[in-house]
């Protein structure tokens, strides 16, 4: 039969058919999930365990089924197949496992994986395939007329819950009894802290993420660090346009004012490079930091290993801080592994800096064009976060090793006193990773790392603060006001009167806000100083996760605090406004002016 005459021969049941497969994806995808929750988070008999992956592969053995029949049923196939590239590589290695598991005996996944001693392999591969098809089952149902009429949110509230579901999502996973190495479960506070904490790119932690958590713990942690890092609305929309023919106008104005792009017509190309970039970035990471952990650091196994590095690569990409060392990088193994530090050093400045500003200035693209336009310069973005990150991190640099020269690094000398400043100037950006021990650092250099913390990262970057646009925006309308200038200026251009009202904005946010809280903790805990609270405070709104080691000691009042903080800081203060707030009707007015003196 011909290819026209099978398309005839299909076309009357088309509909049908997709309507059977696709309530079919939906059902099984969601009974796959809770499979897999209910075998690594609660069962432990393995016989009960192994029913059960039984289940899940008879299940993704029915997915490879209805995507063989989506082939079958769609009229033009090469397209259909050009279009869903990844799906289709995704149900070919299904196809391979299965078949040479049950029907030939040899489990290739397991074999492969176990080759090079990465535990837990086909668990993961299974958890992997199950999600793919429940971001698919999500941007199916997203697409649909009826939830699209019901769903009709602001992109900032979208923002908002987004966080808000990956955080109570990640509570509700981190307190199954498989999670913990301890019997019982989490307390629920302590599960939602470390939940924020991951998916707000936080690093403060109230239990040593390497000795608490299990292996599945751990790779929750990870995911929930990753999906914050980059935000899930990101990876939605990413698997949006991967899989479909494109994304609509909506999302485009969504991701154009959440990504803060130069246009809305680069949104989707940025989407894509940023994700790939992301992950590229991380995969070198990794790669470098294994082979730089030190002669001194053990691990139980090659995948260990593996796993170790992958952690730490995203969680200093992502400017988590999270690690799984009891006392951070500063813990004895990996002290003294300088190679190793510069590495995350490096992943940090890149998380930091911002996407669009990696974009204009690292890209392939963006290289071979000025290497034939060797007169052009960085966008003004790009200019703005690389001088300002520059020179906070050289002054940090510089503090820190004069503040701290006769205290924390009095056993070093000069080389790798300076790494370890450097290295401490880059992680108070909103990292959280510490190679000394914080809670014996000075008040000066404490205040220092306050003043570096509250500024933070760059816009669209994975990291919080006020960031860096937004002091230099205040530092030049300060400037301007001084001289008696009219405009603020910089590099021949003139920045707007709304976009200094919006950096005041922002700076004024973030001081109300901080000092309310702190005022909360010093009565919910006050067994502490009211400077370390401050700290603690400071570089939880700054999404930093230093801390001078009190965490742990929190009332859970004060936990509570601190999570909300964690979660302002990651939004943002002025998505948080705009979400709250109502726009005015009109502002086609003007009152008559007068003059109010001040200062």
């Amino acid at each position: 039969m011909s290819t026209e005459g099978l398309n005839r021969a299909l076309y009357g049941s088309k509909l049908t058919a997709y309507a059977i497969m696709r309530r079919t994806t939906y059902l099984l995808t969601l009974l796959s999930i809770g499979l897999l929750i209910y075998a690594h988070g609660i069962v432990q008999k393995p016989e009960t365990i192994q029913k059960l992956f039984y289940a899940i592969d008879a299940i993704l053995s029915v997915f490879v089924i209805i995507y063989l029949l989506r082939i079958l049923y769609t009229f033009e196939r090469k397209k259909f197949l050009r279009r869903t590239w990844f799906e289709g590589m995704l149900m070919g290695i299904i196809l391979i496992n299965q078949i040479s598991t049950y029907g030939l005996h040899v489990p290739v996944v397991y074999n492969f994986f176990e080759s090079i001693d990465i535990p837990l392999s086909v668990e993961l591969y299974r958890v992997v395939v199950s999600m793919f098809m429940l971001v698919l089952l999500v941007i199916e149902l997203l697409e649909t007329r009826v939830h699209l009429k019901t769903l009709q949110f602001k992109p900032t509230i979208t923002f908002l819950f987004s966080f808000l579901f990956l955080i109570i999502i990640g509570a509700a996973l981190l307190m199954m009894p498989k999670m913990i190495t301890t019997p019982g479960s989490m307390r629920f506070i302590d599960a939602l802290f470390m939940a924020t904490s991951a998916s707000c790119v936080t690093g403060l932690a109230v239990v040593d993420p390497g000795t608490y958590f299990t292996f599945s713990g751990q790779v929750v942690l990870l995911m929930l660090v990753q999906l914050g890092g980059l935000g899930i609305l990101t990876f939605a929309t990413f698997f949006v346009s991967l899989m479909k023919q494109g994304i609509g106008i909506k999302q485009h104005v969504a991701m154009y004012e959440i990504m803060e792009s130069d246009s809305l017509f680069s949104t989707k190309n940025l989407l894509r490079k940023l994700v790939v970039m992301t992950f590229s970035i991380e995969a070198i990471g990794a790669f470098i930091i294994f082979f730089t952990w030190g002669p001194s650091a053990e691990f139980d196994s090659l995948g260990s290993k593996i796993f170790f590095s992958v952690f730490h690569a995203v969680s200093a990409f992502c400017n988590a801080g999270l690690s799984l060392y009891p006392e951070g990088l500063y813990t004895e193994p990996v002290r003294f592994a300088y190679v190793m530090q510069l590495t995350v050093a490096c992943l940090i400045i890149f998380g930091g800096i911002g996407f669009p500003t990696i974009l204009d200035v690292l890209s392939p693209k963006a290289m071979r064009m000025r290497m034939n336009a060797p007169w052009k310069n960085w966008k003004l973005l790009s200019r703005i976060t690389i001088y300002t990150s520059a020179s906070l991190i050289a002054l940090g640099t510089i503090g820190f090793f004069l503040l701290e020269y006769f205290n924390t690094l009095a056993h070093l000398n000069f080389v790798e006193a300076m790494i370890t400043a450097f290295f401490q100037a880059v992680t108070t950006r909103t990292a959280g990773f510490n190679t000394v021990d914080i809670s014996a650092l000075t008040v000066p250099t404490l205040l220092m790392f306050i003043f570096l913390m509250f500024i933070g990262a760059s816009p669209g970057s994975t990291g919080g603060g006020i960031k860096t646009t937004t002091f230099t925006i205040i530092l030049l309308s300060v400037w301007t006001t001084i001289r008696g200038k009219r405009n603020v200026e910089m590099g021949n251009r003139t920045i707007p009167h709304s976009v200094s009202y919006k950096a005041f904005s922002i700076f004024t946010f973030a001081a109300i806000i901080n000092i309310f809280f702190l005022f909360i903790l010093t009565i919910t805990d006050s067994q502490f100083d009211i400077f370390r609270l401050a700290f603690e405070q400071v570089s939880a709104f700054a999404t930093v996760g230093l801390s001078t080691g009190i965490t742990a000691g929190l009332s859970d009042t004060g936990k509570g605090v601190i999570i909300l903080s964690m979660f302002i800081g990651r939004v943002g203060t002025l998505t948080l406004a705009l979400a709250l707030s109502t726009r005015a009707m009109t502002t086609a007015y003007k009152f008559p002016e007068t003059h109010v003196p001040v200062g």
